[in-house]
């Protein structure tokens, strides 16, 4: 079986957030189990310098946008033995961010990502790689399998591939003003709501939710949860017409990457049966943070996109009353300008209780997550959430509110003693969310009890096999599919 991945970001050649980490580690665990799985990508700005090999084999690509052909080329390159395609259009893809700067999107997203659509597709039929399932990834690439249903029906390489859709946040769809349209080059009987119209605009997601054979989410729960009014971002009754053929699977994790035994980007490695390391980590950490040194003071982080998503209004909230419980508390990540200010402001307010770092730093994360004793997730919703999976892996013990993966992922521990791997909340309340890590404090105050945990969090396995086995039945449900239709 032949799969191409593809998506707008792919970790190690770039990465805003658990997108390019799933895209990045399930084309590994593929070739493990046998199956030719390849990505593309667009050549951001960053990736020439990362030294990457980049091979020029004259795969060049014209695509047509509106009343013109726009020209490309192809790189190919590796990492980790996964073959990847680069699609090198400097003009769309050579910039400092990937999809929009601090004060907004990039105005002319509709096209880059038209393009992009496009770009795989001429790509496929220029690189010496036959796919039978595209495997696209969120809005950015959900244009492909509308193409390929309608711009590109006819073409004979192109005619046997099937198409998978992973929404992997149902929050972000790609909508577009409907004068954006030209740039399709479909023509505007799909500008209705039976396929890409959504009040007034062009929703790009819903068109792959439309037009892609099967479609999955990143957990059980989630797949479940987007289907009703509350979760479903607009798109429930789109979705629920095609519950049939909607799956959840688990994100996996890759332990080459994160393991507190193996990682080279902490000060000491560390494992369930000797767990002294940690506390070395824990004080890197508090220095690395400008905060007391100080392993008996429960250090508490969250590593996130600052958005409305993840809950930080609640932290926002319960900044001073957090501190009051004698914790300290740190945060990594870039996202919306009034919390960069409102964190920024409680840190000076707060210096020795809680500091923040405003950036994507992976080293960092690293060391954050081998560091804090608690790690806090406390989402309006969470389709899988990867950080939660690293958390467990480096015995630091999660409290998450109980939605999408969250939900499927941790086991609360006041509910099951002998089973817990976390604490949750389910009310979207500041209260609900200072009670759970009351009770996480409550057990931390106990070293056995909490040694006990540590130990049964670090059990847990959430490895990629167990998810990639089952993306090879979603990959057979789609090629069943397409050839059906």
């Amino acid at each position: 079986m032949n799969i191409l991945i593809a998506s707008p970001e792919v970790f190690p050649f770039v990465k805003t957030g658990g997108l390019a980490d799933v895209t990045g580690a399930l084309p590994k665990a593929l070739k493990k189990l046998g199956v030719e799985a390849r990505v593309i990508l667009p050549k951001h700005k960053g990736i020439e310098e990362q030294k990457f090999p980049m091979r020029y084999k004259n795969y060049k690509i014209s695509c047509p946008i509106s009343q013109t052909f726009v020209e490309a080329e192809i790189v190919e390159s590796e990492y980790d033995g996964v073959t990847a395609y680069l699609v090198e259009k400097d003009e769309y893809y050579y910039r400092d961010y990937l999809y929009s700067t601090p004060d907004g999107d990039y105005l002319d997203n509709a096209e880059r990502f038209a393009f992009f659509a496009k770009s795989i597709l001429e790509a496929i039929k220029v690189i010496d790689f036959r796919p039978d399932v595209l495997h696209c990834n969120d809005w950015e690439t959900a244009l492909a399998p509308v193409f390929l249903k309608t711009l590109y029906r006819d073409e004979p390489a192109l005619y046997n591939i099937a198409t998978l859709l992973t929404i992997h946040n149902l929050g972000y769809q790609g909508l577009f003003w409907h004068y954006d349209m030209h740039l399709l080059n479909i023509g505007w009987e799909y500008f209705t709501p039976n396929y890409l119209e959504f009040y007034g605009k062009i929703n790009f997601l819903k068109g792959g939710i439309v037009f892609s054979d099967i479609i999955n989410t990143v957990s059980k729960k989630y797949s479940e949860e987007i289907q009703a009014e509350e979760f479903g971002c607009g798109l429930d009754g789109i979705l629920r017409t095609r519950k049939d053929d909607l799956y959840g699977i688990v994100n996996g994790i890759d332990y080459e990457d994160w393991d507190p035994g193996t990682d080279h980007l902490i000060p000491a490695n560390y494992t369930a049966e000797n767990l002294e390391h940690k506390r070395v980590c824990k004080a890197a950490l508090q220095e690395a943070y400008r905060l007391p040194v100080n392993e008996k003071i429960p250090l508490i982080a969250t590593i996130s996109r600052l958005a409305d998503q993840k809950g930080f209004d609640l932290i926002g909230e319960s900044m001073e009353e957090m501190a009051a419980l004698g914790i300290q508390y740190v945060i990594l990540g870039t996202g919306e300008r009034k919390y960069h200010e409102l964190f920024t402001d409680l840190s000076k307010k707060l210096p020795k209780s809680f500091a923040i770092k405003i950036a994507y730093d992976n080293k960092l994360a690293h060391l954050i997550e081998a560091g804090a004793d608690i790690f806090l997730m406390p989402s309006r919703y969470e389709p899988c959430g990867l950080n939660q999976l690293y958390s467990l892996k480096y015995g630091t013990v999660p409290v998450v509110r109980g939605v999408g993966g969250l939900e499927d992922t941790i086991t609360d521990y006041a509910a099951f003693p002998d089973k817990g791997t976390g604490f949750k909340f389910y009310d979207y309340t500041k209260e609900a969310m200072l009670d759970a890590i009351k009770r996480a404090l409550d057990v931390y105050s106990d070293e056995k009890k909490w040694k006990a945990l540590i130990k049964r969090c670090m059990a847990e396995d959430f490895s990629w096999e167990r998810s990639a086995k089952e993306y090879i039945q979603l990959y057979k449900k789609a090629i069943e599919k397409h050839e059906i239709h």
